[in-house]
């Protein structure tokens, strides 16, 4: 399953928005779990659909190669559809019960100030992430940020499936692919990308700096699989933590290879 350059590119059953060309420095996130405390799509599962038990073995199922990500994750999303949950239902019990990284605002801000892009790029769908962050941070700041996910396919009857980036591909969305262009750029700038689960599998090889969240008590299946492959990678905390880190580099006061060395931020 592993994402390699030199393999083909997977087809792309949706838009990109353009690449940001002329920038020094990109970040590109994953939301759920990542840029947020709780993963929405693990808790419509849990308390929606088939269940923790069955998730948390679908996601060990993943790590070990016994199954893909993609069908997996449509697995956990039909269970909740199954159940008789519309997709607005979903999206109001989110808004309700997933929060905010509570760094993320100021890492937001410095993004802003010194003018380098945030990108989400998720394995969830697009209105899900659209109307959660939104809800955290308002209509305004949540326009200025691109969201590059799946989307959804709402049928007559009220059931809902997910409808996958890159149908062909083990992952879903291939989330290298958001990161590739970037290589092939005259003035390539530094891609910082900041994971947390399965589903950053695709992209943990390709970033220049690879931000890793751990978090007490969580499953921490991207610092698992980064372990077992030997990809560096910085662990952070909160936004607050990875800020300091992410800051130190765009200031020039650490380079990129230091930033790995110390390994957390």
């Amino acid at each position: 399953m592993s994402a390699n350059a030199a393999e083909p590119a997977p087809q792309s059953t949706l838009p990109y928005p353009p690449i940001h060309k002329d920038k020094k420095f990109v970040v590109l996130s994953d939301w759920d779990g990542t840029i947020t405390n709780r993963d929405s799509n693990d808790y419509m599962t849990d308390n929606l659909g088939f269940g923790p038990e069955k998730r948390r073995q679908g996601n060990l199922d993943i790590l070990s190669g016994k199954t893909t990500f993609r069908d997996a994750f449509r697995e956990m999303l039909e269970s909740v559809s199954a159940n008789g949950h519309t997709f607005e239902e979903c999206k109001e019990v989110l808004k309700k019960n997933i929060s905010l990284d509570v760094g993320f605002k100021d890492f937001h801000r410095y993004c802003k100030e010194h003018d380098i892009p945030i990108v989400i790029i998720s394995s969830g769908m697009a209105p899900l992430i659209r109307a959660v962050l939104s809800n955290l941070i308002g209509d305004e700041a949540a326009k200025e940020i691109e969201i590059v996910s799946n989307e959804v396919d709402i049928h007559p009857d009220g059931k809902w499936e997910i409808k996958y980036r890159h149908p062909t591909s083990g992952f879903g969305h291939d989330k290298s692919q958001a990161i590739l262009p970037y290589r092939d750029l005259p003035n390539p700038p530094t891609v910082f990308f900041f994971g947390d689960g399965v589903s950053d599998m695709s992209a943990a090889r390709h970033a220049d700096v690879l931000y890793v969240k751990q978090k007490e008590g969580g499953d921490n299946d991207l610092a698992a699989y980064c372990r077992r492959e030997n990809i560096p990678h910085i662990l952070f905390e909160d936004f607050g933590h990875a800020l300091r880190s992410v800051s130190a580099i765009v200031e020039g006061k650490k380079t990129v290879q230091d930033a790995l060395a110390e390994g957390r931020a």
